[in-house]
């Protein structure tokens, strides 16, 4: 059997030096090619995470576009990307799990009033603080796609009692009560107290998180943010925290990546920074996904885990 080809497209990230030895394992089925590759007509797949603009219409024949993560956005909104071409995400359980522990770090530390803690042993302070239950913590989960399910469920089980929202009807879980559309974002928010989001970035949830939606929740609520940077309205969650209606926040995604160093996230005593790293596809996922969609084109298919573009995943 031909293997078929897959160029490695990114202006910002080594694809080969991070997933060289995964992709390795399937060489028998994919050849890995660097860009620009040669006897392009012949490329079939790409393994991409910001392509340079004007890579896709290099190769006439491509049949699929593969991400290195969950989120697919930047892809989406390649410039030259043919409307047809099937872009697909990559679907791991063990980043879901990695997700899951870093939102109920932050959520357990708001509930237990960690940086409250902290302050005092930097002040050689011994006092107790008394922490509520995490029944008396209502936590608001923004996206219930796979990475959402998995944290709800997790809260749920630790005994926060927990919201989620999605923009379509959706199953929910024990101790998870579930809310869509525009209507339901209203109910969920209200009275929440932690929110976190896990939203897709698209047209209609760039900006969403704005002071009219932080607004919505409890008094010295918590916002825990690790979707896209651009769902953040920054200026809206500084006055936010200033006004003392949030408490705080835990911030692991930007609209400017790496954040500038005068950015004044850095030294905002509430604002928790982390580099973009609450979770990350493994390197076998990443050549799975690329495995699956290779199969699927020699088949004539639409690979698995194709999103839907006109809505953004």
């Amino acid at each position: 059997m031909d293997r078929l080809p897959c160029v490695l497209l990114s202006t910002t990230t080594d694809l080969r030096g991070l997933f060289g030895t995964a992709l390795a394992g399937i060489s028998d089925h994919v050849e890995i090619l660097d860009h620009p590759a040669p006897n392009p007509e012949r490329v079939r797949l790409a393994l991409g995470w910001r392509p340079p603009a004007d890579a896709l219409p290099q190769y006439p024949n491509l049949a699929a576009l593969c991400s290195i993560a969950a989120g697919v956005d930047n892809l989406l909104a390649c410039p030259g990307r043919p409307r047809d071409l099937p872009v697909v995400r990559v679907v791991d359980p063990d980043q879901a799990r990695a997700m899951s522990g870093f939102v109920l770090w932050h959520v357990i530390g708001h509930q237990r009033r960690f940086a409250a803690y902290a302050a005092n042993q930097r002040d050689r302070v011994w006092r107790r603080l008394y922490p509520r239950d995490a029944s008396a913590v209502p936590v608001g989960i923004l996206g219930y796609g796979q990475i959402g399910r998995r944290v709800a469920g997790d809260l749920a089980a630790l005994g926060f009692p927990v919201r989620a929202w999605s923009r379509t009807p959706q199953g929910s879980g024990p101790g998870i009560a579930h809310r869509h559309g525009p209507d339901g974002l209203s109910a969920m928010l209200a009275g929440s107290e932690v929110l976190v989001n896990l939203l897709p970035l698209t047209a209609e949830t760039r900006g969403l998180i704005d002071a009219a939606l932080l607004s919505c929740l409890r008094p010295g609520g918590y916002l825990i943010q690790v979707g896209r940077g651009e769902h953040l309205v920054e200026a809206d969650l500084l006055a936010a925290l200033e006004s003392g209606h949030l408490a705080g926040a835990a911030l692991d995604v930007f609209a400017a990546e790496p954040l500038p160093a005068a950015h004044p996230f850095w030294d905002h005593p509430a604002i928790r920074v982390t580099p973009h790293e609450a979770c990350e596809a493994s390197p076998q996922a990443v050549a799975r996904t690329l495995l699956a969609a290779a199969e699927a084109v020699r088949a004539g298919r639409v690979p698995p885990d194709a999103v839907d573009a006109a809505r953004g995943y």
